[in-house]
């Protein structure tokens, strides 16, 4: 299966990330978003993104000036369809997902593969209301994708060979790794990361450490890049916590039960980086604890 052209479906923080890396890859990407403030922020992203791997001597400013060529933006989810390959980013909610991929059926080549980016919701059930089951699978790439090495490879129940293959060629001309994860909730990664994160809130949520000193435990004491906190913050407090409700939820078992902590985060719009306030409070020059 010969996939050439790459529609990406979100223009968010992973979606410019994905088109990032497949335009230096040599695919010819369309990225789609509701917003075109969000393509725009996301073209530029992308521009500096590369600028700095041209920089550090990762990529020549041929190379770079060549896969900025290769990507275009739309408004229009349909001038996606016609693409060899769709990888659907958008944000962590099962009903926008089925909505986008509703609405693309209608505009899809017969070869098209539709893959989702998502990082816990069943592969199988999102396949189940296309018209191609057989071509559906999941792509979840991890965060910051240009710099992340590992792609996770989500077979449904009906998947089939040729697109699974099809699939593994890819990540290999990215330059990435493929792993192969069953269709159970939160798939390898996140079935183990976020109980972890989960489990970091408890324990400031109980009073046992501050933000401070449970990020350095980990940091200090397990040789974690990141303390899980700081963590939580960089990934999205919403999207952990949605997570969290999936595991929750799809696995029925209490030891994934998101912490109320985490929950009133989010309530309060606390989301992490994104808006400047989480575990951290990022206004300032130097990110300080909220508790």
């Amino acid at each position: 299966m010969d996939i050439r052209s790459v529609g990406v479906v979100g223009a968010g923080q992973m979606g410019n990330g994905i088109a990032h890396v497949f335009a230096l890859a040599g695919y010819d990407v369309i990225l789609t978003d509701v917003n075109e403030a969000a393509l725009s922020n996301a073209v530029a992203t992308i521009d500096r993104n590369i600028e700095r791997q041209v920089s550090r001597g990762k990529v020549t400013a041929d190379d770079k000036a060549a896969a900025m060529a290769r990507i275009t933006t739309t408004l229009k989810l349909a001038e996606v369809g016609p693409c060899d390959l769709i990888i659907e980013a958008a944000t962590e909610r099962e009903t926008v997902k089925q909505a986008i991929f509703d609405d693309l059926l209608p505009h899809l080549k017969p070869h098209t593969i539709l893959t989702s980016n998502t990082s816990s919701i069943s592969i199988t059930r999102l396949a189940s209301r296309t018209d191609r089951p057989e071509k559906f699978m999941g792509f979840h790439f991890m965060n910051p994708v240009p710099v992340m090495q590992l792609v996770e490879l989500i077979r449904g129940i009906a998947t089939d060979q040729e697109t699974w293959d099809a699939m593994h060629a890819v990540v290999r001309k990215l330059g990435k790794t493929a792993a192969s994860a069953e269709d159970f909730p939160a798939f390898i990664v996140n079935r183990i990361l976020m109980p972890m994160i989960n489990e970091a809130v408890y324990t400031l949520y109980e009073g046992v450490g501050s933000v401070k000193s449970i990020d350095e435990s980990m940091k200090l004491g397990a040789n974690h890049p990141m303390g899980p906190l700081e963590l939580a913050d960089f990934i999205g407090l919403d999207t952990c916590l949605a997570i969290m409700n999936v595991l929750h939820d799809g696995l029925a078992d209490t030891k994934y039960r998101p912490c109320p902590l985490l929950t009133k985060y989010v309530e309060a719009g606390w989301l992490g980086r994104k808006t400047q306030r989480g575990f951290y409070d990022y206004r300032g020059e130097t990110p300080v604890p909220t508790r």
